[in-house]
């Protein structure tokens, strides 16, 4: 197929909901956000050997794409409305893997809204790379931002934190650990926290997702608000597959605290915030405070402070990442 074949084929199909699109089939959409309603827009880029790994199924590359997006937009209380797309293609890569993106990306939408209303597809003689702009919609003037946590909140996390990390370091690093599987599908196909970021709008004083680490993130809420926050290692949220692993080598909460890949929401919240009704939604856990000052602190179950060779992934714009 090419390129205008491709996008006929196979993506077309995905932007049917969506009259602005055109059926993919101008130069560009046309949308206005619903009356009441702001866009919100976010962007995303994987690399094959970079964010996911080469024998990575097809349907489960294109679901990370668009999933760590909406976990984006679910940070900032949105809910999904439109999707560009942007795909580099190998020129020797098997059509059924290009088919088999197509219906995974498509399955995902399916399920969680929104429609693919433009973008384009090249072919690259380096590894397979894509790129998803997500457009989002909130009430206008809720959009939930990094900036807004104030000493005494409380620091929330949605979920269980580690699990995809703990699979990047048993696949690149060899590390031992437990309940594989479960890690592996935790890494393949994360799960946008779009219901309780709607819940979290006029609740969540400043909210993140954890995509870098739990570490980092929360200090790019420290960062923009002003503050300082503290987190206790053993309030963390883990799967038993996390846990197992930590048990048998301890090591590895570093690893949970820092790897990155969970796309949970890490987010502020007053004291006396009804926690128990955003439970209902999606587990939260308290894991901290927010406090003066500046940066973030971990003590390990005596209280004493950890000290951690790195706070998350940090991005060498122009080199290769050492991670998936």
């Amino acid at each position: 197929m090419d390129e205008f074949e491709t996008i006929q084929r196979l993506f077309a199909p995905l932007g049917r909901s969506e009259p602005g699109a055109f059926g993919l089939g101008d130069d560009a959409a046309a949308l206005a956000p619903a009356p009441g309603q702001d866009f919100v827009l976010t962007k995303d880029a994987i690399v094959g050997g970079v964010h996911f790994f080469p024998d990575d199924p097809a349907d489960a590359v294109a679901a990370k794409l668009l999933r760590v997006n909406l976990s984006d937009l679910a940070a900032k209380g949105a809910v999904p409305r439109a999707y560009l797309l942007a795909a580099g293609f190998p020129a020797d890569l098997d059509g059924a893997w290009m088919e088999g993106f197509a219906r995974g990306l498509g399955d995902d939408i399916g399920h969680f809204g929104g429609a693919l209303v433009g973008g384009d597809t090249v072919s690259t003689p380096g590894p397979a790379f894509f790129s998803l702009t997500a457009i989002g919609e909130v009430p206008s003037g809720t959009m939930i931002r990094r900036a807004g946590a104030r000493p005494g909140d409380l620091v929330c996390v949605s979920g269980t934190i580690g699990d995809a990390a703990l699979h990047v370091a048993h696949r690149l690093e060899g590390r031992a650990v437990q309940g594989a599987e479960h890690l592996e599908r935790r890494y393949r196909f994360p799960e946008p926290r779009l219901a309780l970021g709607r819940a979290l709008r006029g609740v969540a004083r400043a909210a993140c997702d954890i995509s870098d680490g739990l570490v980092a993130d929360l200090g790019h809420i420290c960062e923009q608000s002003g503050v300082g926050a503290v987190i206790e290692a053993a309030k963390l949220p883990l799967s038993p597959a996390a846990a197992a692993s930590i048990a048998a080598d301890a090591a590895l909460l570093e690893t949970v605290l820092t790897g990155g890949d969970d796309y949970e929401l890490v987010f502020a919240a007053a004291p006396d915030s009804d926690l128990a009704a955003l439970s209902a939604i999606t587990p939260v856990t308290v894991v901290g405070r927010f406090e003066e000052g500046h940066g973030v602190r971990v003590l390990d179950g005596a209280g004493s402070a950890l000290k951690l060779s790195r706070t998350g992934w940090r991005h060498a714009v122009g080199t290769k990442e050492a991670g998936a």
